[in-house]
């Protein structure tokens, strides 16, 4: 079974502190997401090709190394999953960005989709699929199914918190897709929220409890 990419980095575990902490209001919440979001990607591109190219400085000519243009794209998992654009394109403002909408039923804790919409090109693209929180591994599954389908291939999954049984999940249905998060939890509650975790991601982000 593939082993996930745990980034332990002290930045990252610092500010995943801050995160966790209930009194942590929705503005600083959503800024330490996108964070915390912009240095997992740091690690989760260091496979990204390059090539070199000539550069002249104010010295002399300079051979140097660029991005091959290898084409990227990000798939949130709506609406969570939202939070984590923001420190993706900061880094890298040429990605293009699908949306794949999913919220998890109260009653039987499975996803239900109701949007869809990736690039046209998205066969082509390197694609990482954003959510804060792997819990029962459900939404990520579909998603990445759903992704699959449209002819995507080359998939990567970012998460910031784990729990054991989604991780398992995941890589159950989907092996061929690496995962990275920054913690993995102890486990999954009886109401499959992750503990210890940080509540619910999406209310937080956006402050709708």
């Amino acid at each position: 079974m593939p082993q996930p990419f745990i980034m332990d980095h002290p930045l990252i575990q610092h500010k995943i502190s801050l995160v966790r902490d209930k009194n942590t209001g929705s503005k600083e919440f959503r800024e330490l997401i996108s964070e915390i979001t912009m240095l997992m990607c740091y690690e989760a591109t260091r496979d990204l090709p390059l090539k070199e190219v000539e550069i002249e400085t104010p010295v002399a000519v300079a051979k140097s190394k660029i991005l091959s243009g290898r084409k990227l794209a990000i798939v949130p998992i709506l609406r969570a999953g939202l939070g984590m654009v923001e420190g993706i394109v900061n880094l890298i403002p040429a990605v293009k960005v699908g949306h794949i909408g999913l919220y998890r039923d109260p009653e039987t804790h499975t996803p239900v989709e109701y949007y869809c919409k990736l690039p046209a090109d998205i066969e082509e693209r390197d694609i990482i699929v954003l959510d804060p929180m792997l819990a029962t591994g459900g939404s990520a599954i579909d998603a990445i199914s759903q992704i699959k389908g449209k002819g995507g291939k080359s998939i990567k999954f970012m998460c910031i918190i784990a729990a054991p049984e989604g991780l398992d999940a995941l890589t159950k249905a989907h092996p061929d897709v690496p995962v990275y998060c920054a913690s993995l939890d102890s486990h999954l509650n009886e109401h499959k929220y992750i503990v210890p975790g940080l509540g619910d991601a999406g209310d937080r982000i956006f402050g709708t409890k």
